[in-house]
């Protein structure tokens, strides 16, 4: 799973294996440790929920935590939907955006990039 973050928006990127896991487990978490010795570490998951009308995003104890309703992870992760967005305002008033994605294989990745994972891209072929 792959984390951006830019500005006031966060994406995550998941390979297939991820997103099969997310259906049979209801999580994908994955880490960044920056400083073991110390316990600096960031870590980011996608959770299903039950009862969201709308993706929701947290941030506590070193975690960004995504949590998508079940019906919109079926409806994105078993269809050709390629994510899922929404955005969510703060208790401040300021605005997130949260975009959940599948992550496709980039067509002029560099060599020593693995996508194996990745979903087929299907620009691949397409006429220019």
């Amino acid at each position: 799973m792959k984390l951006r973050i830019r500005g006031n928006s966060v994406r995550l990127r998941l390979g297939q294996s991820e997103v099969r896991r997310l259906l049979s487990e209801g999580i994908v978490l994955e880490s960044t440790t920056f400083d073991f010795v110390h316990g600096q570490r960031l870590e980011y998951a996608l959770c299903a929920a039950t009862n969201l009308p709308a993706m929701t995003a947290s941030f506590a104890d070193g975690r960004i935590t995504i949590r998508i309703p079940v019906s919109a992870m079926h409806n994105w992760a078993e269809t050709d939907q390629v994510g899922v967005e929404t955005t969510q305002v703060g208790s401040d008033g300021s605005v997130l955006k949260i975009l959940v994605e599948k992550d496709f294989e980039c067509i002029d990745a560099p060599h020593d990039e693995s996508q194996e994972d990745a979903f087929p891209n299907p620009q691949v072929g397409a006429a220019c």
